[in-house]
């Protein structure tokens, strides 16, 4: 059977210029592959199926090219992937689309979102077949093999004779090393490595992809879908297969890899034999990863660098023990601290930190810690991000408890926790509290670490130009009104906070005004 997959995105940055293309001629963007619907390519491809891939990010095939080649070549399934609340509205509104073109396509809907709320979406997008629940690699196979009846399919929320049925749920797959290694030649996209999550600095312009080691994550964090998403365990592939996969990328050309692993600092034996095998197969390709500060697998930190660990990320979130243990982090502020030394100590290029503000209970003195802290914390990268809450979270059932949020009228709504949260501090506030304490990290940062700052800045100089350097850094120092032109790469980055309010906005809105203003923002 022939299967379509689409990667739906936010309207986030992603062309590194405008019709910029890399030495394969295909378009070079900024952001992370996406590995789920490429990991569905390559089992459906192993199973004798077609599959045809398509990214959002991919300036070369619009939705409507996309519509276009689902005419012509009438793919047995249309799969759409997206991960988050915002996505869904781009997802639900293409979906549409779809049906309106073409009446008879079967439609699909998965990932995260569509996992945690896949009765709701099932309701309110009646013209999407099919709300796939959890790991899909062996339900789209079921799928397909039950398209005339589903009824068996577990995982599956779909319509007969007009009523909704959710089938019983999909056991977690435990055996992760029985599907091959994702489908990454399927998508003609050029992905340019830079740091995630709103740091649009470019790290390298080797060849980049991702890669899944494990999933899920135990920990307890109150702003964090993963554990529900994941039932609260932690499933891993075996050292032997990662290194297969190393081996393969390799002869693929690949220089650079990021885990994408919620939580890749666990299980030390395996840790271990990864980064021998790494050596032992002589591979050269630089990786990064994610994890806690409290991991026991510290010791291999040295180890991790010589087997060419180039990045650390740690989720450090703030630098108040009141609000760690408000967010239920179950970490201190020194764990924190021996984490990010002992990560360089051990020679790691890159230690980035996450920070959030606009927590629960977090008054001005609380930020105030939090950027003194970062400021001495011996980090290369840091991103502060307002914390948002999102259903099925342990914040949202508090919120549900405290009247603040309505579970059936707000499920599939995005929200920065300022906004509806009277103990949090007012949004201007915290982007004045967040813009002063940005100011003040960055004179410290010099002050404290200046050899790390400057080795930083000319790491970064080698990739991007000068002026877009100075745009991202000197932003915090300059008026509200002042940066560069829309046409300048940094000018969609300093913008972006802008953009995913706006894709937040879009979550609240009825469907006829979300299609009133997609249409304008197309013209």
């Amino acid at each position: 059977m022939r299967v379509f997959l689409v990667h739906i995105r936010d309207p986030q940055f992603y062309a590194l210029q405008q019709n910029q293309r890399g030495p394969t001629g295909n378009y070079q963007v900024m952001g992370f592959p996406p590995i789920g619907i490429m990991s569905l390519s390559s089992v459906l491809k192993a199973n004798g199926h077609e599959s045809v891939m398509f990214d959002q990010a991919n300036p070369a095939t619009p939705n409507a090219s996309i519509i276009e080649a689902i005419k012509e070549q009438k793919p047995d399934l249309i799969g759409l992937s997206f991960l988050s609340t915002t996505s869904y509205p781009y997802a639900k509104m293409f979906a549409r689309e779809i049906r309106a073109a073409v009446p008879d396509a079967r439609i699909a809907f998965g990932g995260v979102f569509a996992t945690l709320n896949a009765l709701q979406v099932k309701e309110q997008c009646p013209y999407v077949d099919y709300v796939c629940r959890g790991d899909g690699e062996q339900l789209i196979l079921d799928l397909l093999a039950n398209l005339q009846d589903p009824s068996s399919v577990l995982g599956l929320t779909w319509a007969k004779d007009g009523k909704i049925v959710h089938n019983t749920d999909r056991k977690l797959e435990r055996e992760l090393d029985q599907w091959p290694i994702p489908d990454r030649e399927g998508i003609a996209l050029d992905f340019v490595e830079s740091m995630p999550l709103d740091v649009p600095v470019v790290l390298s312009r080797e060849k980049f992809t991702t890669m899944q080691t494990s999933r899920g994550c135990p920990w307890p964090c109150i702003f964090c879908d993963i554990p529900i998403f994941n039932e609260g365990k932690w499933r891993y592939r075996s050292a032997e297969s990662v290194i297969e996969e190393f081996k393969v990328l390799q002869k693929q050309g690949y220089g650079s890899v990021y885990f994408v692993d919620d939580h890749f600092l666990l299980q030390p034996k395996r840790i271990e034999a990864i980064c021998e095998g790494i050596i032992r197969e002589g591979i050269t390709i630089k990786w990064g990863v994610e994890g806690r500060v409290d991991s026991v697998v510290q010791k291999l930190f040295p180890l991790m660098a010589k087997a060419n660990c180039r990045i650390i990320m740690f989720g450090i979130e703030s630098g108040s023990q009141k609000i760690l243990d408000r967010l239920k982090k179950q970490q201190t502020l020194e764990q924190i601290e021996t984490a990010v030394k002992n990560a360089k100590k051990a020679g790691i290029e890159i230690v980035h930190g996450f920070f959030v503000v606009g927590s629960p209970d977090e008054n001005a003195e609380d930020m105030k810690k939090t950027f003194k802290f970062a400021a001495r914390l011996p980090l290369d990268t840091f991103g502060f991000n307002r914390l948002c809450v999102y259903r099925g979270t342990p914040l949202w059932h508090e919120y549900m408890a405290r009247g603040l949020v309505n579970d059936t009228e707000d499920w599939y709504k995005y929200f920065k926790c300022s906004e509806i949260d009277p103990t949090c501090m007012k949004g201007p506030d915290i982007n004045d509290a967040r813009a002063k304490g940005l100011r003040s990290l960055f004179f410290r940062k010099l002050f404290l670490h200046p050899f790390q700052t400057f080795t930083l800045l000319r790491r970064f100089l080698r990739y991007m130009p000068a002026k877009d350097i100075y745009t991202l850094l000197s932003k915090p120092f300059r008026g509200k009104k002042s940066g560069a032109t829309r046409a300048e790469v940094l000018s969609r980055a300093v913008e972006h906070q802008d953009m995913k309010t706006n894709a937040a906005n879009l979550t609240q809105v009825s469907d006829e005004e979300l299609e009133a203003k997609l249409q304008k923002s197309e013209k």
